[in-house]
């Protein structure tokens, strides 16, 4: 990993490094030769999406990451894919697309990027040079300062020991007596080398990484405190753009829809059988927001729940210009968890949108669960497993946890698309 991956909390400010990094974020891809290839194409459609809303907000940085990752997977990394020559006609339009609209599009960013990070570097230095100007006038006043201290205190001094002395007593420093205490007033005023530090030991600026220190600003110091360098005057960086930052963004779910669904359902679980639907929603503001239950034809049993007919879904998407951010079923008679197929079933949702939701309904024991596979364990063993059907899991560490990037809406009403009707 880069050193500005490495480095992301601590922050530099040079352009070319700051460009670095999002390339990287736009590389940072896999293709899992497990999944069907056609879901790939679909998740290409919802990046496309995304980076579209992105662009159109002004967020020419999250806009940018995800146009790269979409030229990344599918002029290189779909190619990996064993069923990668069955889907020519797609891979003529994406190619064509990436051409015409994408690649220049991305070059365009690329480039205002970078002059927007070098007015930013310029500034950063002009700040900086200001401020070490400060920090040398402060230092000449201080010594000034000092200089009349220690003029006052010898002048007073001066005119009083004469009358302290008697006449008639004349002291030898080496007669052998012990001289008298050191003023502990003087020793205050005394100034060591290190306590006005400059060039690179006042700075103490990191050395490598993207993201810039938003620390207080300083506030004004008295003659005896150390100047400091004030690091708001640093470019910053929106940490809450989570393509760069590697967060997870808010997912904002309708405070509704469980219990519409739970309608949805209801023939099914009076009969002990599952049912299931997916989220859907869009992005705004670097957040996404559910806002339809899609309820595809499907086959339930009392412990699992097969879709059919995806393409209907995918054909609903495309109209409506929604993402898919999870899915949504019952457990009829158990409580609310992911089984192993669950974990399997989610993973391809989670693996195509980091945020995706498993919301987990038990009305047998009126109970509600918001899942996801651990991201630094779970997703990936899910992933790399290769056994079907339920079958065991270790439960240390945890496969799964319940979401902390969720935010229910009381304002807002979920809305159904059922398409077994």
């Amino acid at each position: 990993m880069s050193k500005a991956v490495n480095n992301m909390s601590m922050g530099v400010v040079e352009p070319q490094e700051r460009m670095k990094h999002l390339s990287h974020c736009g590389n940072f891809i896999d293709v899992d030769k497990t999944q069907p290839v056609t879901r790939y194409y679909r998740s290409g459609t919802e990046m496309l999406r995304m980076a579209n809303v992105y662009l159109r907000e002004g967020n020419h940085e999250n806009a940018f990451i995800l146009y790269l990752r979409y030229m990344t997977l599918f002029i290189e990394k779909i190619r990996q894919h064993p069923d990668y020559g069955n889907v020519k006609a797609e891979v003529r339009d994406i190619n064509k697309r990436i051409k015409d609209e994408i690649m220049p599009t991305t070059e365009k960013l690329r480039a205002k990027l970078l002059a927007h990070y070098q007015r930013e570097y310029e500034q950063f230095l002009a700040n900086k040079e200001a401020e070490r100007v400060k920090e040398l006038e402060r230092e000449r006043e201080q010594e000034r300062q000092r200089q009349r201290e220690l003029a006052s205190r010898q002048a007073v001094g001066s005119s009083v020991i004469p009358s302290l002395i008697p006449a008639n007593l004349h002291v030898l420093i080496d007669d052998g007596t012990q001289p008298s205490a050191p003023d502990l007033d003087l020793l205050d005023q005394v100034v060591y080398p290190n306590d006005f530090p400059t060039g690179a030991n006042r700075t103490n600026l990191p050395g490598s990484g993207l993201l810039l220190p938003t620390g207080d600003a300083s506030s004004d110091k008295t003659s005896n405190s150390k100047p400091s360098f004030d690091r708001n005057q640093k470019p910053s960086y929106n940490r809450t753009d989570s393509l760069l930052a590697g967060s997870l963004r808010i997912v904002h779910v309708p405070a509704d829809t469980m219990e519409v669904f739970l309608q949805l359902a209801k023939a099914n679980t009076s009969n002990n059988i599952e049912t299931c639907g997916v989220l859907a929603g869009h992005l705004a503001q670097n957040q996404l927001y559910i806002t339809h239950i899609i309820t595809p034809q499907q086959q339930g049993t009392p412990d699992s729940c097969n879709t059919m007919h995806e393409e209907q879904i995918f054909d609903v998407q495309d109209q409506m210009q929604l993402i898919t951010l999870g899915w949504i079923h019952t457990h009829p008679s158990q409580t609310a968890f992911l089984s192993s197929v669950d974990l399997h079933t989610h993973c391809s949702y989670q693996m195509m949108m980091p945020e995706a939701l498993a919301i987990v309904c038990a009305p047998k024991y009126n109970t509600t669960g918001f899942f996801i596979l651990t991201p630094h364990y779970g997703l990936d063993y899910i992933a790399q497993c290769r056994q079907s059907g339920f079958h065991p899991h270790p439960n240390d560490p945890p496969l799964f946890m319940e979401a902390q990037h969720i935010q229910k809406d009381a304002h807002t009403k979920i809305k159904v698309i059922d398409l077994r009707r």
